[in-house]
């Protein structure tokens, strides 16, 4: 694997130079064992406090108010600040003065800590994110699996969360959230098994590199693999239209009722912290990684990292301004009924696809023939596993319909004085 960046600690391309310099600075002055300790401090200033915590206050705060404000025809935040840039730190500046309120009747040691145990995998989920051919903090040979992992903790903390409340709508809400886990991460896992044995590693630079090698993003050769993963990522992130666990003309704000203040804070952060984990992910397993066609080579390859990682984020974005809650039994029903099938037809295919390409010794080229096979193949798979479904377009309204047309209530005209009934 070639290396797309000098060993010169002023060369930006890659910034493990100049952590390299830092700890070899350090290690010449001082004991070899406070290396150990700089280097995840140098990890985690990096990756967390440089880029998600500016990503989580201008693209997950002020950015996705101001587009979906503009979805919805508004201007969105534009009076704190400059159009309206100051307006996160206003935000976190009252939420540090409000008043973290406890009721009398939770368990407090509990309802305390679930805030501490929601953030704390946010910090590990980015140790294993190529931001760069050498800029990966734990270049784990299953990180994949370690990702698939920690994600899954979050869970376990808004859990505790709803339950230590001892409301009735926090306990739904967090009985909700374990629902849909457990629903939506089996077509997840799934799909990503399809990557692994497609390219024959779990190792997420080890991806990355594959995608580098072949000159083909596995968007295109896995669609539906994407697809499902988007949709499964948005159940479990609880986001628009499938937050259910927070539906506020449900169970008022779900888990989260009873929070107030920082530690609600902690929660609400966190949710954006995870949804730019998932994006950072997603632009690792699909979209490329760092790599793009040759562009790394003039382009920081970080700086591509973060434009695609904020790319998939703006989908993100895009469906909660476009689509409404959907139900818990209509989003339970979609992942065992439709999207589970379709990833285990999806995890044959693509394993006779490799099955074939390994036997039949086939050059790099047949990706693009796999690709071109698989587009349509996932477009069709989808359509007819619908209509299968009862699902009719043609019975899809295409204009508003009144009552009556729509299979409303009718009024049935009453013989005996003329009018309706």
């Amino acid at each position: 694997m070639e290396m797309l960046a000098t060993d010169h600690w002023y060369d930006f391309r890659d910034l493990s130079n100049l952590s390299r310099v830092i700890l070899e600075g350090i290690d010449k002055v001082a004991p070899y064992e406070l290396a150990y300790i700089v280097a995840p401090i140098i990890g985690f200033v990096a990756a967390f406090v440089i880029f998600v915590l500016p990503s989580q206050l201008f693209v997950g705060v002020y950015g996705e108010r101001r587009i979906i404000g503009r979805i919805q025809s508004r201007k969105g935040p534009n009076r704190v600040g400059p159009f309206g840039l100051l307006q996160p730190v206003a935000d976190a500046l009252k939420l540090l003065q409000k008043e973290a309120l406890t009721p009398t009747a939770a368990d407090k040691t509990l309802m305390w800590a679930a805030p501490v145990f929601f953030v704390a995998p946010a910090v590990l989920l980015f140790a294993v994110i190529p931001f760069g051919p050498r800029m990966v903090f734990a270049d784990v040979p299953a990180g994949l699996i370690f990702f698939i992992a920690v994600s899954g903790l979050p869970v376990l903390a808004a859990f505790i969360a709803g339950w230590s409340s001892n409301n009735k709508y926090s306990l739904y809400g967090a009985m909700r959230i374990v629902a849909m886990s457990v629903s939506y991460e089996v077509p997840l896992v799934l799909m990503l098994l399809c990557v692994v044995v497609f390219t024959n590693t779990m190792s997420l630079p080890g991806i990355v590199w594959f995608q580098k090698d072949v000159d083909l993003w596995l968007i295109f050769m896995q669609p539906l693999a994407f697809v499902v993963y988007f949709i499964a990522v948005s159940a479990e992130l609880n986001r628009t239209p499938t937050d259910i666990a927070e539906a506020e003309s449900e169970i008022v704000a779900g888990y989260l009722t009873e929070y107030s203040g920082m530690k609600w804070g902690l929660f609400y952060g966190m949710d954006i912290g995870y949804a730019l984990a998932a994006s950072a992910f997603a632009a690792t397993i699909f979209l490329g990684g760092w790599s793009m066609w040759g562009l790394e080579q003039w382009v920081p390859p970080w700086v591509i990292f973060i434009a695609k990682t904020h790319l998939f984020y703006m989908v993100f974005i895009w469906t909660r301004g476009t689509l409404p809650r959907l139900r818990i039994d209509q989003l339970m029903g979609f992942a065992w009924k439709f999207l589970l099938p379709l990833a285990v037809v999806n995890l044959f295919l693509v394993s006779l696809e490799r099955l074939w390409w390994s036997e039949s010794d086939l050059g790099g080229g047949i990706v693009f023939v796999i690709a071109a096979v698989n587009i349509p193949v996932s477009a069709v798979a989808v359509y007819l596993w619908a209509r299968f479904l009862g699902y009719k377009p043609e019975r899809v309204p295409t204009r508003p319909r009144l009552v009556q047309d729509a299979g409303g209530y009718v009024p049935v005209e009453d013989p005996a004085t003329g009018g309706g009934k």
